[in-house]
């Protein structure tokens, strides 16, 4: 079990120690966070075979960072929850929690349901398609659609979206994205802004005033998560932008006339 990686994601520091504990005892190696801004860098970082989530936690919801959780490599998922209605539970579960443990629990218990989890785990699979609301990226043909339009992008641009979009919003240093993006390359960090450049053309309303690809002053950029949650606004943009753009041409049609 000792290869087996458990990531804890518990607001109360007595429960995420005690838990924590009773697994590593079992020879698990674990991780903890305790808000979901921590859980993702754990996440990306070491990604767990199995993650513990709490489903309150202090800096937001649970079954949203469940739903998050599941559009990535898909990681085993064990809520924990107060909330002990069935409409609770089938919320947990529909977001995407391999199982639901309402709060109080017994140790046993809890110990018996990861394991439980760990056998079910087969050899992981990379998932084939991440679906981010108005952006989907399919990682088998290599594809991107944006608001309902498929974007030709060169490889280097194709893995730096990726890499920007499954941090979740992390800032990530140009350093960071290049030794993700492109493993095997050897190159300057600074050549990610020129990638970054061409990649704004391509998906932002302006690339002049990016609202999608963000520049984090002396950390590097970050994605742009809340505008792709919406869409109604975005669509609104580019449609304003389209409408502008026609009714400016008819208007030089018109003086030419």
């Amino acid at each position: 079990m000792g290869s087996v990686c458990i990531e804890i994601v518990e607001g109360n520091p007595h429960l995420r120690s005690l838990l924590g504990w009773h697994l590593q005892q079992l020879d698990y190696r674990v991780h903890q966070a305790a808000s979901i801004y921590q859980a993702r860098e754990v996440f990306l970082s070491h990604q767990p075979t199995l993650v513990i989530l709490d489903a309150d936690l202090p800096d937001g919801d649970g079954i949203e960072f469940c739903r998050w959780l599941h559009r990535q490599q898909q990681p085993l998922i064990l809520m924990l929850s107060a909330r002990s209605t069935e409409a609770d539970i089938v919320a947990g579960l529909k977001a995407g929690a391999d199982d639901y443990l309402c709060k109080p629990f017994g140790m046993q218990e809890f110990l018996a349901r990861v394991e439980a989890l760990i056998r079910r785990k087969r050899t992981p699979v990379a998932p084939a398609y991440l679906d981010y609301g108005t952006l989907q990226i399919d990682l088998v043909q290599r594809r991107v659609r944006f608001q309902g339009e498929f974007i030709d992008l060169t490889p280097q641009e194709f893995s730096l979206l990726y890499v920007l979009a499954q941090a979740g919003g992390v800032p990530l240093s140009r350093s960071e994205l290049l030794r993700r993006a492109w493993p095997d390359a050897i190159d300057n960090p600074r050549t990610i802004d020129t990638h970054v450049l061409s990649l704004r053309k391509k998906v932002e309303l302006d690339p002049r005033q990016p609202s999608l690809i963000q520049t984090i002053r002396n950390v590097g950029y970050r994605f742009n998560m809340e505008i792709l949650n919406n869409n109604t606004n975005m669509v609104h943009s580019q449609a304003k932008l389209t409408t502008e753009r026609f009714t400016n041409h008819q208007s030089t049609v018109s003086t030419q006339r």
